[in-house]
């Protein structure tokens, strides 16, 4: 009982920071800046163009309460009670920081290229502690659920995109959606590095006429499992062993190296490989995206 209080207090404190870490980036680069978002900050983006007085982060609040009821009914009361706290804590820090300091605008580049990697960060942080903070990360936590091989930044960045350009018109710029995409984009592929890592495996086919020497090199020197496949030419109808090796992506020289030693002739295929679970790479985890 101790380590689950434990362990949800300390999912908070970091979805706490996250959540504020996100504000700062909304109001430090994307505001001052007229920069597209997506989503539905980028919706109270194009009420604020037109109704100044409303603020964005108590709009966001208002148009995000039939998107919760909806998620209440499909994805259950824990990770609906973690996302409402998530986009609370950022709606309200979004206003509370634009109360208490107003940025200055800077070169449209930078604040693309950092708003895109403190909010990809930040949104990364949230979903690996099972919130979201609602709007489209919402809705795109809903499509993962029928859409499960789906990464979560290339969903947000599928749903955000039609935003964005309603943003920019607007705003009457259009540079306001091409930095918005580049900050889109960025975005994306920060939270996918944070939700899955930088270490991008690797999956080696072998085909060689001595496949036991090399599964046990690969095993006693690269400490990697290594699983036979049942193969036959096509050409010459031969039967043959086909090793199927899972490895991470700095190993790739070394194994390369002792498969050509133990046959220069060995037909060797590397794919990438995403996601990996099992002994030696990650473990799967509830509420996994």
């Amino acid at each position: 009982m101790k380590k689950t209080l434990r362990k949800t207090l300390l999912a908070y404190v970091w979805i706490t920071l996250a959540s504020a870490i996100y504000a700062v980036g909304f109001n430090w680069c994307y505001e001052p800046n007229q920069i597209g978002f997506g989503g539905i900050t980028g919706v109270a983006q194009i009420i604020n163009a037109f109704l100044p007085w409303a603020p964005i982060g108590t709009v966001v609040i208002i148009l995000n309460a039939p998107l919760f009821l909806l998620g209440w009914r499909l994805l259950g009361g824990h990770l609906l009670l973690s996302s409402l706290y998530a986009m609370f804590v950022s709606s309200l820090a979004i206003d509370v920081l634009h109360a208490l300091y107003t940025f200055q605008p800077m070169d449209p580049m930078l604040a693309t290229i950092y708003g895109g990697v403190l909010m990809g960060g930040s949104l990364g942080i949230v979903f690996l502690q099972g919130a979201t903070t609602g709007g489209t990360d919402l809705i795109a936590r809903l499509l993962k659920l029928k859409l499960a091989w789906l990464p979560m930044g290339k969903l947000l960045m599928a749903i955000d995109l039609v935003v964005i350009v309603a943003v920019a018109l607007a705003f009457g710029n259009v540079y306001s959606a091409l930095y918005g995409l580049v900050a889109l984009f960025l975005s994306s592929k920060v939270m996918d590095v944070v939700l899955y890592g930088l270490d991008t495996a690797k999956v080696a086919y072998i085909i060689s006429q001595d496949p036991q020497a090399i599964a046990q090199k690969l095993i006693r020197d690269l400490d990697r499992g290594v699983t036979i496949l049942q193969g036959r030419g096509a050409w010459s109808g031969e039967d043959k062993e086909v090793l199927m090796c899972a490895f991470k992506q700095r190993q790739i020289v070394a194994m390369k190296r002792m498969v050509k030693e133990v046959d220069p002739a060995a037909f060797l295929i590397v794919c990438d490989a995403h996601d990996v679970m099992g002994e030696g790479f990650r473990e799967y985890q509830q509420n996994d995206l």
